[in-house]
C-alpha cells in the first residue's frame, strides 16, 4: 500500500478546549493520531473546519446554524482556536492543511483534485467528530472511489452513542469500501 494519505479531520483547538463545541475525549485519541503523524508527516493532510465571520454570509440552513452558534463565528471566536492542536501543528510542514467551510472536505473538489493528481487511492482517516465531519469525509471518499481505512481508536465524538453507531454503520454497511481497524494494526501492516 504505497498510494495512501492520512486524512486527519478537524483536530483543532476549538474542539479540544473549553468552547461550546468541546469534544471531551479528543485528548484520549490524540496520542494515536500523533503517533501516525510523527511517523508519516509527509503523508498527512489536516482538515480544518473554518467558521464564517458571521452567519449572514452563509447560504441556506448554514445561516440558521451559525445564528444558533454565533459565539463560534470568527467575529466572536478567538482566531487562535481555529488552529490545529499544538501536538499536531508542529508537523506542518511537511504535513499539509486543507481548510473547509462545511463538514465534508470534498465540497468544491479541490482536495480530491489534489489527491488524484498525486495518484492517491487510499485514505487513512482519523480525527473528529466521528458522527459529523469524519462521517462526511468517509462517505464522500467512498463516493469518489477511495479505499477508506478508519482508525477506530483515533476518531472521537462528543456523543458515545452516535460515535458507536457511525462506526457500526461504516463497518457493516460499507464493508467493501471501508476497513475499520486500530492505529497499531494499521502501522504494523505498512
Amino acid at each position: 500500500m504505497e498510494r495512501w494519505v492520512h486524512l486527519c479531520v478537524d483536530m483543532q483547538r476549538m474542539f479540544a478546549e473549553q468552547t461550546p463545541w468541546h469534544v471531551p475525549w479528543m485528548a484520549k485519541v490524540s496520542p494515536e493520531i500523533v503517533e501516525l503523524v510523527a511517523r508519516y508527516p509527509e503523508r498527512t493532510v489536516f482538515t480544518r473546519f473554518i467558521p464564517p465571520v458571521s452567519a449572514d454570509v452563509m447560504p441556506g440552513m448554514w445561516k440558521a446554524y451559525y445564528e444558533k452558534w454565533e459565539m463560534m463565528t470568527r467575529a466572536k471566536l478567538p482566531t487562535e482556536l481555529i488552529d490545529l492542536v499544538s501536538d499536531l501543528r508542529r508537523y506542518v510542514p511537511p504535513a499539509r492543511v486543507f481548510d473547509k467551510r462545511t463538514y465534508s472536505p470534498w465540497i468544491g473538489g479541490h482536495l480530491h483534485r489534489k489527491l488524484a493528481a498525486e495518484h492517491i487511492d487510499t485514505l487513512v482517516i482519523t480525527g473528529g467528530e466521528t458522527d459529523v465531519c469524519v462521517l462526511a469525509a468517509v462517505i464522500g471518499a467512498i463516493d469518489l472511489g477511495y479505499c477508506v481505512i478508519v482508525l477506530k481508536d483515533a476518531v472521537c465524538s462528543g456523543a458515545d452513542s452516535t460515535h458507536d453507531a457511525s462506526l457500526a454503520l461504516l463497518g457493516h454497511r460499507f464493508s467493501v469500501q471501508v476497513e475499520i481497524t486500530t492505529t497499531e494494526e494499521f502501522l504494523s501492516g505498512i
